[in-house]
């Protein structure tokens, strides 16, 4: 039984980048052996194993055979004379399919060193193109290490398996676990530039116009650091309400990310106009974008609208918006709404105790 460190460890490894994540793959080995030493079993579909100490997962070498469309359409084949190059060839891209034994040595049948130095995703095999999840992980790829390239011929088999409807056969969970690390990554843009040169991008996400506007922003929104709602935001803002819900929908977008993407595309415009708000005006946004109950999301709203101005630092409409919300929301409701006679006008009243309190605000600004 031999074990070896594989993927992305090995990868970002002779990247000089930080490892996160250690996989293993077990080569001579059966799942009797794994449980005699301890190993835990999680795998449904393939033996993978928990180390006893480690928590680390280690894989049996194993073999795939495609069966049917999509990415589940697989039947694994594992046993002891599976050879540690049989695994290594169903895996994705070259620079993923590297090995390192326990002593450090490394295996690398089919030029991964080679492209990590020349910075190329380029696929291991024709098995790329059984499975449409391998395109979506290549453009997430792009997102993280930016200087690199798709190879040619990787380029054509995924526009290939584009042609032939397997980005199609795709389940909507995981478009959506991809797309959502990929915004989370320093440049998505370059995600969405490689879904959009195969082709995928319009099968999976046909309401987004790309442009090179929006490369520019969503990048921008990467280098402030913001959370996924509001990439997920910005990626939307200057799409349609109908079109947001109908994509979000389709991907199972989370409620947190698509509530704020249809109101940042709603309030766009007020947003960027908020200099020229009466206080009135300014108490009905905020209670409209219901920032007295949720003001993180209303935080997010306007960073929102701030980073499709590109605008670092102080955003000037935002940091109203955000006064006029605090201020209102010093009002104490709660005294007023006891100390009012008529209980009919409650809401009136404290409404306007917040325009008064704005207003004082504004006197200030």
């Amino acid at each position: 039984m031999k074990i070896y460190t594989v993927g992305g460890a090995v990868r970002d490894q002779l990247l000089g980048l930080p490892v996160k994540d250690h996989d293993h793959v077990v080569v001579g080995a059966t799942p009797e052996d794994m449980l005699r030493q301890g190993f835990r079993p999680v795998g449904k579909d393939f033996p993978v194993f928990l180390h006893p100490k480690t928590q680390e997962e280690y894989a049996l070498a194993r073999t795939e055979r495609k069966t049917a469309p999509g990415y589940r359409g697989f039947v694994f084949h594992t046993a002891p004379d599976v050879t540690l190059e049989d695994d290594l060839v169903r895996r994705d891209l070259t620079i993923n399919a590297i090995a390192m034994a326990e002593d450090g040595s490394l295996t690398d049948p089919f030029g991964g060193m080679h492209d990590i130095k020349n910075k190329v995703f380029r696929h291991v095999s024709e098995a790329f193109g059984e499975d449409p999840v391998r395109i979506l992980r290549l453009a997430r790829f792009a997102a993280r290490f930016d200087a690199f390239t798709v190879a040619p011929a990787t380029l054509a088999l995924m526009r290939q398996m584009v042609a032939d409807g397997e980005v199609d056969a795709l389940v909507a969970e995981r478009v959506w676990q991809e797309v959502a690390k990929g915004l989370m990554e320093s440049h998505p843009s370059r995600m969405l530039t490689v879904l959009h040169e195969c082709g995928a991008l319009a099968r999976i996400m046909g309401e987004i116009a790309l442009s090179e506007r929006l490369l520019k922003v969503i990048d921008y929104a990467a280098a402030q650091g913001v959370e996924l709602p509001v990439r997920y935001a910005v990626l939307m803002l200057h799409v349609s309400k109908a079109a947001i819900e109908q994509l979000s929908e389709r991907l199972r977008v989370p409620n947190e990310c698509r509530e704020l993407a249809v109101m940042a595309a709603r309030e766009r415009d007020n947003i960027n106009a908020a200099l020229d708000l009466s206080a009135a005006a300014s108490v009905a946004f905020c209670e409209r974008c219901d920032g007295l109950r949720k003001p993180q999301r209303f935080a997010q709203l306007l960073q929102a609208v701030a980073c499709d101005g590109l605008v670092s630092g102080d955003f000037t409409p935002a940091a109203r918006l955000q006064g006029a919300l605090d201020a209102a929301r010093g009002v104490n409701a709660g005294a007023l709404a006891q100390a009012c006679a008529q209980p009919k006008r409650i809401p009136e009243v404290i409404h306007e105790a917040r325009v008064v309190a704005v207003q004082a605000f504004l006197a200030q600004a």
